[in-house]
């Protein structure tokens, strides 16, 4: 049996089918997500989206599905599965699925009447293509596919209805035609191993409507553009059928299919998958390296990244692919800061933590390139523009008081990464003095110190080392209770909140950290106790009464909930660091035990990946993004620094 394998029951019930998602990407951002039967739930769903260069890069969604059918010997199967206003689906192609396999490419496997055919379907690596395969594996007198695209040439945040703007003319190619619905996009050409017939009959299929959306509070319905049908003869029992922004040669499409299913990590086992899910978050386009915080809403975010690169370049034994994602990054610094989300003239520095988080992927780095003598050298200043500018001010209120802890944020900002806002006003407001910023802050200037001393650049550490020296003294008397027993999640003059989160045990996992081991081992525990759960770490103990155990309704009624309760699994990354920095070898099969427990997540809501989040509450149902970078990278940062400590016995 395939590790990743579902039978007929489960595919012809679109209860279970439509809640498990699939994703497929490129290289270059482009990528293809839909529900396991072939559904599109969300209107984020689409079997073509490709970035657009001239929308700012942002993703739009070219072709939401294809109506497809298979004629064979004179008799019509349709095998697509739609869902149309009030929940009509036509129509039901899940019927005739069998079976689906996905340890190297997707493979659905169907029966139709007395014959059995599969359907395969992969992104190439390095260009903005997608390639899909019938394969009909009994005899047949005749065999055609005949299929109709549907269109949407859109944004994947908005949703399209039937308009006079739209282009509805086609442009013949290669066994194919081309579209392009709107000025500016990129066009689409579909396009056949073998040649084709093409009828042009431009019509909407209206009120396509999408369940999810609905289920979030959210419009839900669109009209899809349809400009006609295209029949091709399946002549030697397969056939192949691609999507790109430019014409290829038909003649190529087989030997490109193979070429690239060779090179594809099968998902054939739990770590397998989490390699292949890290692999799809690394886009490269227009000389620039990033990483995509989440599928399939999410775009890059400066704060996802950094937490996120350990996990999925150095974990993977990738060190200069996570160099060129920092100088990239740093490339777009301003004030000290990194763009939180958006780039150029649209980006927003409104993270006071990507910046720290910066230094510990650098720390790492340093770690494993075994290369602190050199660090200086390369990044010198870049590390004093940051600090620079966290002592003198910068955008958002970040500054250094004079005892040394960094302040930032005011009324309406949300600066950490606990950063949902409903109706203007952060759900968690930290404006002051956030724990884990400011440890972060300190093991960032302890580090800068630490490689500039090596570099011999005494001005530079003449000049921070006074300002560290009374440091934990300070953190401990502004943090610490010895009352309740661990530490305020912020402070901000005489306020000190001592609600029970996470935040605190960033502290603990920090090669320089600002408290004793005794505090650390009391913050771990009560971790364990009130916030580690066996999906990932609560963001805040059920014991609080204003904790959300439930992940559901309206965008306020989620944000309500986003950091009030909901296990983020990233938080596993500092969780591991803590861990072994207290208890060592003894928390291996502690940590082995909580890794193992993600194996499940390999079947269900995105299927070989991990979800964003998780419900507070048992049994923990995955929610957020179907797969997200810096859920998937603590895993495999996890499974790293074990078999690291491991290997030190």
């Amino acid at each position: 049996m395939n590790y990743i394998e579902f039978e007929k029951s489960d595919l012809v019930n679109l209860n279970f089918s439509k809640t498990r998602e699939i994703l497929r990407c490129s290289r270059t951002g482009a990528f293809a997500t839909t529900t396991l039967c072939g559904l599109n739930t969300r209107k984020y769903h689409g079997l073509f989206i490709v970035p657009q260069d001239k929308f700012n890069g942002e993703r739009h969604v070219l072709v939401s599905n294809l109506n497809e059918t298979l004629v064979v010997n004179d008799m019509d199967f349709h095998i697509s599965v739609h869902q149309y206003k009030g929940g009509a689906i036509n129509p039901k192609g899940n019927k005739y699925l069998q079976k689906f396999t996905a340890d190297n490419i997707p493979v659905y496997q169907y029966r139709v009447g007395k014959f059995n055919f599969t359907k395969e379907f992969l992104f190439l690596n390095d260009s903005d293509r997608l390639i899909i395969k019938y394969t009909i594996l009994d005899d047949y007198e005749s065999a055609s596919v005949q299929f109709e695209p549907m269109l949407a040439f859109r944004s994947i945040h908005a949703l399209t209805h039937a308009n006079d703007a739209a282009n509805t003319q086609f442009h013949p190619v290669a066994n194919g035609v081309g579209f392009c619905m709107y000025d500016n996009f990129t066009p689409v050409y579909i396009q056949c191993s073998e040649e084709i017939s093409y009828q042009h009959e431009p019509s909407w299929f209206k009120d396509v409507e999408y369940e999810e959306e609905l289920n979030r509070g959210y419009d839900g319905h669109e009209d899809l553009f349809v400009p006609g049908h295209i029949t091709a003869k399946i002549s030697n029992k397969e056939i192949y059928i691609t999507i790109g922004t430019e014409p290829v040669n038909p003649e190529e499409i087989a030997k490109l299919f193979a070429e690239e299913s060779k090179h594809h990590i099968a998902r054939s086992s739990f770590f397998n998958c989490l390699h292949n899910a890290a692999d799809q978050f690394i886009v490269k386009r227009n000389g620039k390296t990033e990483v995509i915080a989440g599928y399939p809403w999410f775009g890059r975010w400066g704060r996802d990244t950094f937490i996120a690169l350990p996990g999925l370049t150095l974990a993977l034994g990738h060190h200069m692919l996570c160099k060129e994602i920092m100088d990239d990054m740093i490339a777009e610094m301003k004030d000290g800061l990194f763009p939180n989300i958006g780039n150029g003239s649209q980006a927003a520095y409104n993270s006071v933590d990507a910046p720290l988080w910066f230094f510990r992927t650098l720390q790492l780095y340093a770690e494993y390139t075994m290369s602190h003598r050199k660090i200086w050298a390369e990044y010198g200043d870049t590390i004093k523009s940051i600090l620079n500018a966290y002592r003198d001010g910068t955008m958002n209120n970040i500054r250094m008081m004079d005892n040394g802890l960094i302040y930032a944020g005011g009324p309406g900002l949300a600066l950490t990464w606990m950063d949902a806002i409903v109706n203007g006003k952060p759900v968690t407001p930290r404006t002051g003095c956030p724990v884990e910023i400011n440890a972060l802050w300190y093991n960032a200037v302890k580090f800068s110190i630490e490689v500039a001393d090596l570099a011999k650049d005494t001005d530079f550490v003449e000049e921070w080392e006074p300002l560290m020296q009374n440091f934990p003294t300070v953190f401990k008397e502004t943090f610490w209770s010895k009352e309740m027993g661990y530490l305020a999640d912020y402070v901000d003059g005489d306020y000190k909140n001592f609600q029970v989160r996470p935040n605190m045990m960033i502290v603990t996992s920090l090669p320089y950290v600002p408290i004793s081991e005794k505090i650390r081992q009391l913050i771990l525990k009560r971790t364990c106790e009130e916030l580690l759960t066996e999906k990932g770490i609560r963001t805040l103990s059920p014991n609080d009464p204003e904790y959300k155990g439930h992940y559901f309704g309206t965008q306020a009624e989620r944000d309500a909930a986003y950091h009030q309760g909901c296990c983020w699994p990233w938080l596993l990354f500092p969780f591991t660091d803590g861990m072994l920095a207290v208890y060592q070898h003894q928390a291996i099969p502690f940590l082995q035990k909580v890794l193992y427990k993600f194996d499940s997540c390999m079947t269900t809501y995105g299927i070989s990946t991990v979800a964003e989040i998780t419900d507070g509450d048992p049994p923990f149902k995955p929610n957020g993004c179907i797969s997200q970078a810096w859920s998937v990278a603590a895993l495999l940062y996890m499974k790293w620094r074990i078999e690291h400590y491991e290997a030190k016995k």
